[in-house]
Protein backbone atom coordinates (compact mmCIF):
# COMPACT_ATOMS: atom_id res chain seq x y z
CA UNK A 1 0.00 0.00 0.00
CA UNK A 2 2.76 2.45 0.94
CA UNK A 3 4.67 1.64 -2.25
CA UNK A 4 1.60 2.31 -4.43
CA UNK A 5 0.99 5.55 -2.56
CA UNK A 6 4.44 6.89 -3.30
CA UNK A 7 4.05 6.04 -7.03
CA UNK A 8 0.83 8.01 -7.23
CA UNK A 9 1.96 10.94 -5.11
CA UNK A 10 3.59 13.86 -7.00
CA UNK A 11 6.96 14.63 -5.53
CA UNK A 12 7.03 18.34 -4.82
CA UNK A 13 8.42 20.55 -2.06
CA UNK A 14 4.96 21.07 -0.62
CA UNK A 15 4.21 17.34 -0.62
CA UNK A 16 7.46 16.51 1.09
CA UNK A 17 6.84 19.26 3.57
CA UNK A 18 3.41 17.92 4.37
CA UNK A 19 4.86 14.48 5.05
CA UNK A 20 7.46 16.01 7.36
CA UNK A 21 4.91 18.22 9.09
CA UNK A 22 2.46 15.42 9.71
CA UNK A 23 5.15 13.00 10.87
CA UNK A 24 6.14 15.35 13.66
CA UNK A 25 2.60 16.39 14.43
CA UNK A 26 1.24 12.92 14.89
CA UNK A 27 4.25 11.73 16.84
CA UNK A 28 3.36 14.42 19.31
CA UNK A 29 -0.22 13.16 19.39
CA UNK A 30 0.98 9.68 20.27
CA UNK A 31 3.07 11.03 23.13
CA UNK A 32 0.09 11.89 25.34
CA UNK A 33 1.40 12.38 28.83
CA UNK A 34 4.53 14.18 27.65
CA UNK A 35 4.11 17.83 28.62
CA UNK A 36 6.12 18.90 25.59
CA UNK A 37 4.28 16.70 23.11
CA UNK A 38 1.98 19.29 21.50
CA UNK A 39 0.72 19.28 17.90
CA UNK A 40 2.91 21.39 15.62
CA UNK A 41 0.42 22.23 12.89
CA UNK A 42 -0.91 25.76 12.95
CA UNK A 43 -4.67 25.89 13.13
CA UNK A 44 -5.04 22.88 15.48
CA UNK A 45 -6.74 23.09 18.84
CA UNK A 46 -3.50 23.09 20.80
CA UNK A 47 -1.66 25.81 18.93
CA UNK A 48 -0.05 26.95 22.18
CA UNK A 49 3.31 25.56 21.05
CA UNK A 50 3.80 28.81 19.11
CA UNK A 51 3.57 29.75 15.41
CA UNK A 52 6.85 29.45 13.52
CA UNK A 53 7.56 32.43 11.23
CA UNK A 54 10.96 31.23 10.08
CA UNK A 55 12.35 27.74 9.65
CA UNK A 56 15.50 28.90 11.43
CA UNK A 57 13.47 28.97 14.66
CA UNK A 58 13.51 25.17 14.66
CA UNK A 59 16.79 24.23 16.32
CA UNK A 60 16.93 20.66 14.96
CA UNK A 61 16.21 21.57 11.29
CA UNK A 62 19.32 22.20 9.17
CA UNK A 63 19.66 23.53 5.59
CA UNK A 64 21.18 20.17 4.65
CA UNK A 65 18.04 18.23 5.65
CA UNK A 66 16.29 16.65 2.65
CA UNK A 67 12.94 18.34 3.44
CA UNK A 68 14.37 21.74 4.35
CA UNK A 69 12.99 23.42 1.22
CA UNK A 70 9.53 22.02 1.77
CA UNK A 71 9.49 23.15 5.37
CA UNK A 72 10.69 26.60 4.41
CA UNK A 73 7.94 26.89 1.79
CA UNK A 74 5.23 25.80 4.24
CA UNK A 75 6.42 28.23 6.88
CA UNK A 76 6.91 31.27 4.71
CA UNK A 77 4.00 30.82 2.26
CA UNK A 78 1.35 29.10 4.33
CA UNK A 79 2.23 29.53 8.01
CA UNK A 80 1.31 25.87 8.40
CA UNK A 81 3.88 24.86 11.01
CA UNK A 82 4.21 25.42 14.76
CA UNK A 83 7.15 24.17 16.81
CA UNK A 84 7.46 22.35 20.12
CA UNK A 85 7.84 24.51 23.25
CA UNK A 86 11.57 23.73 23.28
CA UNK A 87 11.97 25.05 19.69
CA UNK A 88 12.46 21.62 18.11
CA UNK A 89 10.70 19.98 15.16
CA UNK A 90 11.47 16.23 15.57
CA UNK A 91 10.98 15.42 11.92
CA UNK A 92 12.21 11.83 12.02
CA UNK A 93 9.56 10.32 14.31
CA UNK A 94 7.12 7.67 12.96
CA UNK A 95 3.34 7.98 12.49
CA UNK A 96 0.31 5.80 11.76
CA UNK A 97 -2.12 6.22 8.85
CA UNK A 98 -4.76 7.55 11.23
CA UNK A 99 -2.33 10.13 12.53
CA UNK A 100 -1.31 11.06 9.00
CA UNK A 101 -4.96 11.58 8.07
CA UNK A 102 -5.53 13.81 11.08
CA UNK A 103 -2.47 15.87 10.19
CA UNK A 104 -3.54 16.31 6.55
CA UNK A 105 -6.96 17.45 7.71
CA UNK A 106 -5.47 20.01 10.10
CA UNK A 107 -3.21 21.46 7.38
CA UNK A 108 -6.08 21.60 4.90
CA UNK A 109 -8.10 23.65 7.34
CA UNK A 110 -5.21 26.08 7.59
CA UNK A 111 -4.94 26.33 3.79
CA UNK A 112 -8.69 26.91 3.54
CA UNK A 113 -8.37 29.78 6.01
CA UNK A 114 -5.68 31.35 3.87
CA UNK A 115 -7.79 30.97 0.74
CA UNK A 116 -10.81 32.56 2.39
CA UNK A 117 -8.84 35.58 3.59
CA UNK A 118 -6.28 35.89 0.81
CA UNK A 119 -5.95 39.11 -1.21
CA UNK A 120 -3.38 37.64 -3.57
CA UNK A 121 -2.77 34.29 -5.24
CA UNK A 122 -0.45 32.80 -2.59
CA UNK A 123 -1.64 29.22 -3.07
CA UNK A 124 -0.51 27.50 -6.24
CA UNK A 125 -2.95 25.40 -8.21
CA UNK A 126 -0.68 22.36 -8.28
CA UNK A 127 -0.37 22.46 -4.49
CA UNK A 128 -4.14 22.51 -4.13
CA UNK A 129 -4.42 19.58 -6.53
CA UNK A 130 -1.93 17.60 -4.48
CA UNK A 131 -3.74 18.35 -1.24
CA UNK A 132 -7.07 17.42 -2.79
CA UNK A 133 -5.72 14.04 -3.87
CA UNK A 134 -4.36 13.39 -0.38
CA UNK A 135 -7.67 14.32 1.17
CA UNK A 136 -9.56 11.99 -1.19
CA UNK A 137 -7.18 9.08 -0.61
CA UNK A 138 -7.47 9.35 3.16
CA UNK A 139 -11.19 10.06 3.23
CA UNK A 140 -11.93 6.59 4.67
CA UNK A 141 -9.44 7.06 7.51
CA UNK A 142 -10.82 10.50 8.27
CA UNK A 143 -14.36 9.13 8.36
CA UNK A 144 -13.29 6.29 10.66
CA UNK A 145 -11.49 8.68 12.97
CA UNK A 146 -14.51 11.00 13.04
CA UNK A 147 -16.75 8.05 13.88
CA UNK A 148 -14.51 6.97 16.73
CA UNK A 149 -14.55 10.48 18.19
CA UNK A 150 -18.34 10.66 17.85
CA UNK A 151 -18.69 7.33 19.66
CA UNK A 152 -16.37 8.42 22.47
CA UNK A 153 -18.24 11.63 23.23
CA UNK A 154 -21.43 9.99 24.66
CA UNK A 155 -19.35 7.45 26.57
CA UNK A 156 -17.28 10.24 28.12
CA UNK A 157 -20.42 12.15 29.02
CA UNK A 158 -21.87 9.03 30.66
CA UNK A 159 -18.70 8.44 32.68
CA UNK A 160 -18.63 12.03 33.88
CA UNK A 161 -22.20 11.71 35.10
CA UNK A 162 -21.78 8.32 36.77
CA UNK A 163 -18.27 8.47 38.20
CA UNK A 164 -17.97 8.45 41.97
CA UNK A 165 -15.33 11.14 42.15
CA UNK A 166 -12.59 12.63 40.01
CA UNK A 167 -10.20 12.59 42.94
CA UNK A 168 -11.21 9.55 45.04
CA UNK A 169 -10.43 5.87 44.54
CA UNK A 170 -12.17 3.05 46.37
CA UNK A 171 -10.28 -0.07 47.42
CA UNK A 172 -11.17 -2.74 49.90
CA UNK A 173 -10.09 -5.77 51.85
CA UNK A 174 -11.92 -8.62 53.55
CA UNK A 175 -10.48 -11.22 55.91
CA UNK A 176 -12.23 -14.48 56.79
CA UNK A 177 -10.42 -16.36 59.56
CA UNK A 178 -10.90 -19.77 61.17
CA UNK A 179 -8.87 -20.20 64.36
CA UNK A 180 -8.75 -22.14 67.59
CA UNK A 181 -6.45 -23.65 70.21
CA UNK A 182 -5.91 -27.37 69.86
CA UNK A 183 -4.02 -27.76 73.15
CA UNK A 184 -2.48 -25.88 76.05
CA UNK A 185 -3.15 -23.99 79.27
CA UNK A 186 -3.52 -20.29 79.96
CA UNK A 187 -1.77 -18.06 82.50
CA UNK A 188 -3.95 -19.45 85.31
CA UNK A 189 -2.96 -23.06 84.63
CA UNK A 190 -6.45 -23.70 83.27
CA UNK A 191 -7.15 -25.55 80.05
CA UNK A 192 -7.78 -23.24 77.12
CA UNK A 193 -11.25 -23.93 75.62
CA UNK A 194 -11.00 -26.04 72.47
CA UNK A 195 -13.35 -23.84 70.51
CA UNK A 196 -13.09 -23.16 66.79
CA UNK A 197 -14.02 -19.62 65.84
CA UNK A 198 -14.91 -18.08 62.51
CA UNK A 199 -14.74 -14.33 62.10
CA UNK A 200 -14.21 -11.55 59.64
CA UNK A 201 -12.72 -8.11 59.21
CA UNK A 202 -13.87 -5.93 56.31
CA UNK A 203 -12.32 -2.61 55.29
CA UNK A 204 -13.21 -0.05 52.65
CA UNK A 205 -10.68 2.69 51.92
CA UNK A 206 -11.64 5.94 50.25
CA UNK A 207 -8.31 7.36 49.05
CA UNK A 208 -8.42 10.94 47.82
CA UNK A 209 -5.63 13.00 46.29
CA UNK A 210 -5.97 16.71 45.54
CA UNK A 211 -2.50 17.33 44.14
CA UNK A 212 -1.35 13.88 43.04
CA UNK A 213 1.19 13.78 45.87
CA UNK A 214 -1.05 13.95 48.94
CA UNK A 215 -3.45 11.36 50.39
CA UNK A 216 -6.65 11.72 52.39
CA UNK A 217 -7.78 8.30 53.62
CA UNK A 218 -11.16 7.53 55.12
CA UNK A 219 -11.46 3.88 56.16
CA UNK A 220 -14.69 2.14 57.09
CA UNK A 221 -14.33 -1.09 59.04
CA UNK A 222 -16.51 -3.86 60.43
CA UNK A 223 -15.15 -6.86 62.38
CA UNK A 224 -16.15 -9.54 64.85
CA UNK A 225 -12.83 -11.30 65.47
CA UNK A 226 -12.52 -11.90 69.20
CA UNK A 227 -9.40 -11.98 71.27
CA UNK A 228 -8.69 -15.27 73.05
CA UNK A 229 -9.08 -14.24 76.69
CA UNK A 230 -10.90 -15.13 79.89
CA UNK A 231 -14.48 -16.31 80.05
CA UNK A 232 -15.93 -12.83 80.49
CA UNK A 233 -13.80 -11.36 77.72
CA UNK A 234 -12.21 -8.72 79.94
CA UNK A 235 -9.35 -10.66 81.52
CA UNK A 236 -6.09 -11.13 79.63
CA UNK A 237 -5.38 -14.69 80.62
CA UNK A 238 -3.15 -15.31 77.62
CA UNK A 239 -1.92 -12.17 75.84
CA UNK A 240 0.64 -14.26 73.95
CA UNK A 241 -0.25 -15.51 70.51
CA UNK A 242 -2.81 -12.81 69.78
CA UNK A 243 -3.60 -12.65 66.08
CA UNK A 244 -2.62 -9.51 64.22
CA UNK A 245 -6.14 -9.02 62.86
CA UNK A 246 -8.05 -9.64 66.11
CA UNK A 247 -10.22 -7.06 67.84
CA UNK A 248 -8.93 -4.99 70.72
CA UNK A 249 -7.82 -6.87 73.81
CA UNK A 250 -10.49 -6.90 76.50
CA UNK A 251 -13.41 -6.53 74.09
CA UNK A 252 -15.89 -9.31 74.72
CA UNK A 253 -17.52 -8.79 71.33
CA UNK A 254 -15.50 -6.26 69.32
CA UNK A 255 -18.00 -4.12 67.45
CA UNK A 256 -20.10 -7.13 66.32
CA UNK A 257 -19.56 -6.17 62.67
CA UNK A 258 -20.82 -2.66 63.20
CA UNK A 259 -19.51 -0.30 60.54
CA UNK A 260 -17.48 2.64 61.81
CA UNK A 261 -14.81 5.06 60.65
CA UNK A 262 -11.72 3.13 61.70
CA UNK A 263 -9.07 5.41 60.21
CA UNK A 264 -8.98 9.02 59.09
CA UNK A 265 -5.70 10.67 58.14
CA UNK A 266 -4.22 13.17 55.70
CA UNK A 267 -0.65 12.86 54.35
CA UNK A 268 1.14 15.48 52.29
CA UNK A 269 4.73 16.28 51.25
CA UNK A 270 6.57 19.08 53.00
CA UNK A 271 9.32 19.79 50.50
CA UNK A 272 10.97 17.05 48.48
CA UNK A 273 12.22 14.88 51.35
CA UNK A 274 9.58 15.13 54.07
CA UNK A 275 6.12 13.62 54.42
CA UNK A 276 3.73 14.69 57.18
CA UNK A 277 0.65 12.76 58.28
CA UNK A 278 -2.13 14.05 60.54
CA UNK A 279 -4.31 11.37 62.16
CA UNK A 280 -7.82 12.17 63.34
CA UNK A 281 -8.24 8.70 64.86
CA UNK A 282 -6.71 5.23 64.97
CA UNK A 283 -3.33 6.25 63.60
CA UNK A 284 -0.83 3.40 63.53
CA UNK A 285 2.96 3.38 63.78
CA UNK A 286 3.24 1.47 60.52
CA UNK A 287 1.60 4.40 58.70
CA UNK A 288 4.74 6.54 59.05
CA UNK A 289 7.52 4.27 60.40
CA UNK A 290 9.42 1.53 58.59
CA UNK A 291 9.21 -1.42 60.99
CA UNK A 292 12.10 -3.11 59.15
CA UNK A 293 10.25 -6.39 58.81
CA UNK A 294 9.49 -6.70 55.09
CA UNK A 295 6.87 -9.23 54.01
CA UNK A 296 5.95 -10.17 57.60
CA UNK A 297 4.45 -6.85 58.74
CA UNK A 298 1.49 -6.58 56.39
CA UNK A 299 -1.36 -4.11 56.96
CA UNK A 300 -2.31 -5.21 60.49
CA UNK A 301 -2.46 -8.88 59.74
CA UNK A 302 -4.05 -8.89 56.29
CA UNK A 303 -0.78 -10.26 54.92
CA UNK A 304 2.44 -11.56 56.39
CA UNK A 305 2.67 -12.95 59.91
CA UNK A 306 -0.47 -14.20 61.62
CA UNK A 307 0.35 -12.89 65.10
CA UNK A 308 0.97 -9.43 66.50
CA UNK A 309 4.31 -10.57 67.88
CA UNK A 310 5.44 -11.98 64.53
CA UNK A 311 4.54 -8.77 62.71
CA UNK A 312 7.05 -6.43 64.36
CA UNK A 313 9.16 -5.58 67.39
CA UNK A 314 6.89 -5.35 70.44
CA UNK A 315 8.29 -1.94 71.44
CA UNK A 316 6.18 -0.44 68.63
CA UNK A 317 3.05 -1.48 70.52
CA UNK A 318 3.84 0.92 73.36
CA UNK A 319 2.57 3.61 70.96
CA UNK A 320 -1.24 3.38 71.12
CA UNK A 321 -3.40 3.77 68.05
CA UNK A 322 -5.09 7.16 68.10
CA UNK A 323 -4.98 10.77 66.99
CA UNK A 324 -1.75 12.63 66.39
CA UNK A 325 0.93 13.39 63.86
CA UNK A 326 3.69 11.46 62.11
CA UNK A 327 6.68 12.75 60.14
CA UNK A 328 9.04 10.96 57.79
CA UNK A 329 12.18 12.74 56.57
CA UNK A 330 14.79 11.33 54.18
CA UNK A 331 18.22 12.85 54.77
CA UNK A 332 19.67 10.61 52.06
CA UNK A 333 18.48 7.61 50.09
CA UNK A 334 20.14 5.50 52.77
CA UNK A 335 19.09 7.41 55.91
CA UNK A 336 15.58 8.22 57.14
CA UNK A 337 14.17 9.74 60.33
CA UNK A 338 10.64 9.02 61.54
CA UNK A 339 8.97 11.00 64.35
CA UNK A 340 5.46 10.66 65.72
CA UNK A 341 3.07 11.30 68.56
CA UNK A 342 -0.26 9.45 68.99
CA UNK A 343 -2.81 9.67 71.78
CA UNK A 344 -5.68 7.27 72.44
CA UNK A 345 -7.47 9.79 74.70
CA UNK A 346 -7.17 12.83 72.42
CA UNK A 347 -10.93 13.41 72.16
CA UNK A 348 -11.65 12.82 75.87
CA UNK A 349 -12.15 16.17 77.68
CA UNK A 350 -12.16 14.69 81.19
CA UNK A 351 -9.45 15.20 83.79
CA UNK A 352 -6.13 13.44 83.09
CA UNK A 353 -7.14 12.81 79.50
CA UNK A 354 -7.01 14.76 76.27
CA UNK A 355 -4.26 14.97 73.68
CA UNK A 356 -1.43 15.90 76.08
CA UNK A 357 -2.45 14.74 79.56
CA UNK A 358 -3.92 11.36 78.64
CA UNK A 359 -2.42 8.14 77.29
CA UNK A 360 0.10 8.73 74.52
CA UNK A 361 3.12 7.32 72.76
CA UNK A 362 5.95 9.31 71.17
CA UNK A 363 8.35 7.56 68.81
CA UNK A 364 11.60 8.41 67.05
CA UNK A 365 13.43 6.07 64.69
CA UNK A 366 16.48 6.24 62.49
CA UNK A 367 16.40 3.79 59.61
CA UNK A 368 19.71 3.15 57.84
CA UNK A 369 20.01 1.22 54.59
CA UNK A 370 23.68 0.93 53.67
CA UNK A 371 22.83 -1.31 50.69
CA UNK A 372 19.80 -2.51 48.77
CA UNK A 373 19.89 -5.74 50.75
CA UNK A 374 20.47 -4.59 54.31
CA UNK A 375 18.38 -2.32 56.55
CA UNK A 376 18.67 -1.47 60.22
CA UNK A 377 16.44 0.54 62.53
CA UNK A 378 17.10 2.22 65.88
CA UNK A 379 13.89 2.98 67.76
CA UNK A 380 13.02 4.99 70.88
CA UNK A 381 9.54 5.20 72.42
CA UNK A 382 8.30 7.25 75.34
CA UNK A 383 4.81 6.29 76.46
CA UNK A 384 2.35 7.13 79.21
CA UNK A 385 -0.52 4.81 80.09
CA UNK A 386 -3.44 6.41 81.91
CA UNK A 387 -5.18 4.23 84.52
CA UNK A 388 -4.79 0.98 82.67
CA UNK A 389 -6.94 2.03 79.72
CA UNK A 390 -4.20 0.86 77.36
CA UNK A 391 -1.87 -2.08 77.62
CA UNK A 392 1.86 -1.72 77.75
CA UNK A 393 2.44 -4.25 74.97
CA UNK A 394 -1.09 -5.09 73.77
CA UNK A 395 -1.44 -8.57 72.42
CA UNK A 396 2.11 -9.67 73.14
CA UNK A 397 3.98 -10.94 76.19
CA UNK A 398 3.00 -12.19 79.62
CA UNK A 399 0.42 -10.73 81.97
CA UNK A 400 3.13 -9.05 84.00
CA UNK A 401 4.63 -7.47 80.88
CA UNK A 402 1.26 -5.74 80.45
CA UNK A 403 1.55 -3.82 83.69
CA UNK A 404 -0.89 -1.08 82.74
CA UNK A 405 -3.75 -3.58 82.75
CA UNK A 406 -2.90 -6.00 85.52
CA UNK A 407 -2.15 -3.27 88.08
CA UNK A 408 -4.89 -0.84 86.94
CA UNK A 409 -2.29 1.87 87.59
CA UNK A 410 -0.66 4.63 85.64
CA UNK A 411 2.55 3.59 83.94
CA UNK A 412 5.36 5.40 82.18
CA UNK A 413 7.68 3.64 79.72
CA UNK A 414 10.95 4.30 77.95
CA UNK A 415 11.53 1.63 75.30
CA UNK A 416 14.42 0.96 72.91
CA UNK A 417 14.40 -1.24 69.83
CA UNK A 418 16.90 -2.61 67.33
CA UNK A 419 15.58 -4.05 64.07
CA UNK A 420 17.46 -5.50 61.10
CA UNK A 421 16.62 -7.12 57.78
CA UNK A 422 18.95 -8.81 55.31
CA UNK A 423 18.04 -10.02 51.83
CA UNK A 424 20.04 -13.18 51.19
CA UNK A 425 18.45 -13.54 47.75
CA UNK A 426 15.35 -12.38 45.94
CA UNK A 427 13.45 -15.23 47.61
CA UNK A 428 14.99 -15.32 51.07
CA UNK A 429 14.97 -12.63 53.78
CA UNK A 430 16.32 -12.81 57.34
CA UNK A 431 14.75 -10.43 59.86
CA UNK A 432 15.64 -9.98 63.53
CA UNK A 433 14.83 -7.63 66.36
CA UNK A 434 15.33 -7.04 70.06
CA UNK A 435 13.49 -4.68 72.36
CA UNK A 436 13.99 -3.43 75.92
CA UNK A 437 11.56 -1.37 77.99
CA UNK A 438 11.85 0.22 81.40
CA UNK A 439 8.26 0.51 82.61
CA UNK A 440 7.41 2.35 85.82
CA UNK A 441 4.23 1.81 87.75
CA UNK A 442 3.93 5.35 89.07
CA UNK A 443 4.39 5.51 92.81
CA UNK A 444 5.23 1.80 93.03
CA UNK A 445 8.33 0.67 91.15
CA UNK A 446 10.08 -0.23 87.90
CA UNK A 447 10.13 -3.32 85.71
CA UNK A 448 12.54 -4.42 82.97
CA UNK A 449 10.85 -5.98 79.94
CA UNK A 450 12.64 -7.73 77.06
CA UNK A 451 11.59 -9.31 73.78
CA UNK A 452 13.47 -10.67 70.74
CA UNK A 453 12.91 -12.73 67.61
CA UNK A 454 14.46 -14.08 64.43
CA UNK A 455 12.21 -14.41 61.39
CA UNK A 456 12.68 -15.93 57.94
CA UNK A 457 10.60 -14.91 54.93
CA UNK A 458 10.44 -16.78 51.61
CA UNK A 459 8.59 -14.66 49.03
CA UNK A 460 7.33 -16.29 45.80
CA UNK A 461 7.88 -19.77 47.21
CA UNK A 462 6.17 -22.18 44.82
CA UNK A 463 4.93 -19.42 42.54
CA UNK A 464 4.84 -15.65 42.28
CA UNK A 465 2.73 -14.07 45.01
CA UNK A 466 3.17 -16.84 47.56
CA UNK A 467 4.92 -16.30 50.90
CA UNK A 468 6.23 -18.61 53.59
CA UNK A 469 7.37 -17.41 57.00
CA UNK A 470 8.93 -18.75 60.19
CA UNK A 471 9.22 -16.72 63.41
CA UNK A 472 10.99 -17.84 66.58
CA UNK A 473 11.39 -15.56 69.56
CA UNK A 474 10.56 -14.54 73.11
CA UNK A 475 7.47 -12.42 73.63
CA UNK A 476 7.81 -9.55 76.17
CA UNK A 477 8.99 -10.88 79.52
CA UNK A 478 9.59 -9.16 82.84
CA UNK A 479 13.20 -10.07 83.62
CA UNK A 480 13.54 -7.89 86.69
CA UNK A 481 11.24 -5.72 88.80
CA UNK A 482 10.87 -4.00 92.15
CA UNK A 483 9.17 -6.29 94.61
CA UNK A 484 6.57 -3.66 95.46
CA UNK A 485 4.92 -4.20 92.09
CA UNK A 486 3.76 -7.66 93.15
CA UNK A 487 1.82 -6.07 96.02
CA UNK A 488 -0.46 -4.15 93.64
CA UNK A 489 -1.43 -7.04 91.38
CA UNK A 490 -5.19 -7.39 91.25
CA UNK A 491 -7.28 -10.52 90.92
CA UNK A 492 -6.40 -10.63 87.23
CA UNK A 493 -3.16 -12.28 88.33
CA UNK A 494 -3.73 -15.83 89.52
CA UNK A 495 -2.52 -16.63 93.04
CA UNK A 496 0.26 -18.81 91.68
CA UNK A 497 1.73 -15.78 89.90
CA UNK A 498 1.56 -13.20 92.69
CA UNK A 499 4.65 -14.26 94.57
CA UNK A 500 7.01 -12.26 92.34
CA UNK A 501 6.92 -9.18 90.16
CA UNK A 502 9.02 -10.84 87.47
CA UNK A 503 8.18 -13.76 85.21
CA UNK A 504 9.08 -17.23 86.42
CA UNK A 505 10.43 -18.89 83.24
CA UNK A 506 10.96 -18.23 79.53
CA UNK A 507 8.38 -18.99 76.88
CA UNK A 508 9.18 -19.29 73.19
CA UNK A 509 6.90 -18.19 70.40
CA UNK A 510 7.25 -20.43 67.32
CA UNK A 511 5.15 -19.53 64.28
CA UNK A 512 4.96 -20.88 60.77
CA UNK A 513 2.65 -20.01 57.90
CA UNK A 514 2.32 -20.36 54.14
CA UNK A 515 0.36 -17.88 52.04
CA UNK A 516 -0.89 -19.31 48.77
CA UNK A 517 -2.06 -16.82 46.14
CA UNK A 518 -5.11 -18.25 44.40
CA UNK A 519 -5.13 -15.10 42.27
CA UNK A 520 -3.96 -11.50 42.42
CA UNK A 521 -6.91 -10.78 44.72
CA UNK A 522 -7.34 -13.91 46.87
CA UNK A 523 -4.79 -15.40 49.27
CA UNK A 524 -5.23 -18.33 51.68
CA UNK A 525 -2.84 -18.59 54.63
CA UNK A 526 -2.82 -21.63 56.93
CA UNK A 527 -0.48 -21.51 59.90
CA UNK A 528 0.37 -22.67 63.43
CA UNK A 529 1.50 -20.77 66.51
CA UNK A 530 3.21 -22.80 69.24
CA UNK A 531 3.74 -21.25 72.68
CA UNK A 532 6.02 -23.10 75.04
CA UNK A 533 5.43 -22.46 78.77
CA UNK A 534 2.60 -19.95 78.25
CA UNK A 535 2.82 -16.76 80.29
CA UNK A 536 6.55 -17.50 80.74
CA UNK A 537 5.63 -20.19 83.28
CA UNK A 538 6.62 -23.82 82.72
CA UNK A 539 3.80 -24.96 85.00
CA UNK A 540 1.46 -24.28 82.08
CA UNK A 541 1.40 -26.86 79.28
CA UNK A 542 2.36 -25.75 75.78
CA UNK A 543 -0.37 -24.08 73.74
CA UNK A 544 -0.92 -24.60 70.01
CA UNK A 545 -3.13 -22.27 67.98
CA UNK A 546 -4.22 -23.13 64.44
CA UNK A 547 -5.27 -20.47 61.94
CA UNK A 548 -6.58 -20.33 58.38
CA UNK A 549 -6.75 -16.77 57.07
CA UNK A 550 -8.30 -15.89 53.71
CA UNK A 551 -7.69 -12.38 52.42
CA UNK A 552 -9.63 -10.75 49.58
CA UNK A 553 -8.45 -7.48 48.08
CA UNK A 554 -10.36 -5.40 45.58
Amino acid sequence: MIKMFWKRLPISPVTLGLFSVITTTTSAMSAAGDANALPILAGTVQESAGQVTSVSQLSDVQPTDWAFGALQSLVERYGCIAGYPNATYRGNRALTRYEFAAGINACLERVNELIATATSDIVKKEDLTTLQKLQEQFAAELATLRGRVDALEPRLESLEQQQFSTTTKLNGEAIFAISGFVSGQDADNADIPRNTTFGDRVRLNFDTSFTGQDLLRVRLQALNLNYFSGEDGTETRLPEGTLAFNGEIGDEDPENNQVRVETLFYRFPLGKKTDVTFFANEGEVEDFVDTVNPYLDGDEGARGALSKFGSRNSVYYFVPSGAGVGLRHRFLDQLELSLGYLSSTASNPNTNNGFINGSYGAIAQLTFQPSDRFSIGLTYVNAYNNLGEDLATPGTGSQKANLGLVTDSRTSTNAYGLEASYQVSSRFFINAWAGYAKTRVLGVGDADIWNYAVALAFPDLGKKGNLAGIIVGMEPKVTGADGAIANVFTEVIAPQNRDSAQDRNTSLHVEGFYSYALSDNITITPGLIWLTAPNHDDRNSDAVLGVIRTTFTF
